[in-house]
């Protein structure tokens, strides 16, 4: 018989909610020793530098970076074969279920970056930030929809799953065409070149994982090297790998794969990102600082932007006949999830990162706050609407029951 404590560690990580659970507690930590004695030690941390150098190719670069740029790639590489895998086979191979969570990531997208842009409009640097607020953190916001159990109907998982898809879509593109340093060629081309020898590895019909692997880490340094970011690798890479097998059309090394990366990104990776990124300092700031435009565009575009950009959009689909509302969900329910939307933690910081982190300029501002308050505030709010409307919607049931 296992012991208790075993149990429960057992069956906190087959919780929904345990990813979310421990992206708290890894934010929270890293909140806990940025405001404490401990700042020292967690600012030295980040900052130890770590090389690999093979020959006179080498990569220098401090602890956050890397797990910035390296780690995050294979995040990256988990959302590129969930993306595949949708688009084959699941809630994405479906038109119908494809338009509506897709008309409301454009408004997600969309109205919280103008929202951004509203509120820093005469500063060029930063209005560099504008895509921070136009992102969505699935795992959170999965956990935070877990909590409500049972109760919430199967329509609004996938509703809210797809509509995190585009966001990512969104993310990737904007991450490949806005944010880039000044472009290597020479490197950029051997990127090409990967991209070119997966693609016959793939025609031939070549199926084992190491050999896809062994490119694809090539291609992550070219364009660690190329100024494009190197995280974009890993969406790339993930398109090659095959969905079946030849000679077993029953296996699926893409499925495989995906199953044994999730826990490690879950668990590993996305606990450490976070924990290395949401080391604010308060012990500085004044109300000045909170009410830079920057920390404000981006809470105000998480939390108002995400609800009324998907909510809006949503709505005038439906009047204009151009898609349908699940039978099963209320315009409450899709009111609830479009502000859950505004929970934009780890692919906002991620964007943060790459507009303002890596650029080595003083600024009197820190896009964390606003993503932290954002995301707070669209997550408590959004649980608090859902669970109203569900409770709502089984009263209704209920009765409907009685009368029957």
């Amino acid at each position: 018989m296992p012991e208790p404590d075993e149990s429960f560690i057992r069956r906190f990580f087959q919780l929904e909610a345990a990813g979310g659970i421990l992206l708290i507690l890894a934010a929270a930590l890293a909140l806990l020793m940025a405001n404490s004695p401990l700042e020292r030690i967690y600012a030295l941390l980040l900052q130890t530098p770590v090389e690999i150098s093979v020959g006179d190719f080498s990569i220098d670069k401090p602890l956050l970076l890397w797990i910035n740029d390296g780690l995050m790639a294979v995040f990256f590489f988990l959302i590129g074969l969930e993306l595949k895998r949708e688009l084959i086979e699941g809630e994405l191979s479906e038109r119908s279920q494809v338009i509506l969570p897709g008309v409301g990531a454009i408004g997600g997208m969309m109205v919280p970056a103008l929202i951004y842009v509203a509120f820093n409009w005469d500063d060029p640097e930063a209005l560099k930030g504008w895509a921070i607020p136009a992102a969505t953190d699935i795992a959170f916001a999965l956990g935070v929809l877990s909590l409500l159990g049972s109760r919430v109907p199967r329509s609004a998982k996938v509703f809210l799953t797809s509509l995190a898809i585009f966001d990512d879509i969104g993310a990737i593109l904007i991450i490949a065409f806005f944010y880039t340093d000044n472009i290597s060629l020479f490197a950029l081309s051997m990127a090409a070149g990967c991209v070119c020898v997966l693609t016959i590895m793939k025609v031939a019909g070549v199926e084992h994982r190491r050999a896809y692997f062994v490119v694809g880490l090539v291609m992550w340094a070219s364009l660690l090297k190329s100024g494009v970011h190197a995280t974009l690798a890993g969406v790339v890479l993930a398109l090659f790998i095959p969905m079946y097998t030849r000679r077993d059309p029953e296996f699926s090394p893409l499925k495989k794969l995906e199953h044994e990366l999730l826990p490690t990104v879950t668990f590993v990776i996305l606990p450490l990102f976070a924990f290395a990124n949401a080391g604010v300092d308060f012990g500085n700031m004044d109300k000045g600082y909170f009410l830079h435009g920057v920390p404000l565009g981006i809470a105000l575009g998480l939390f108002v932007g995400n609800q009324i950009g998907i909510f809006s959009l949503c709505w005038l689909g439906v009047r204009l006949g151009l898609v349908k509302l699940p039978q099963d969900m209320s315009w409450l329910v899709l009111y609830g999830i479009a502000v859950l939307c505004g929970i934009g933690f780890t692919m906002s910081l991620f964007i943060g990162s790459l507009a303002f982190e890596e650029t080595g300029v003083d600024r009197f501002f820190d896009e964390r706050v606003g993503i932290l308050f954002g995301s707070i505030l669209s997550g408590v709010v959004g649980y608090g609407v859902l669970r109203f409307a569900l409770r709502e919607r089984a009263g209704r049931q209920g009765g409907a029951g009685d009368n029957g």
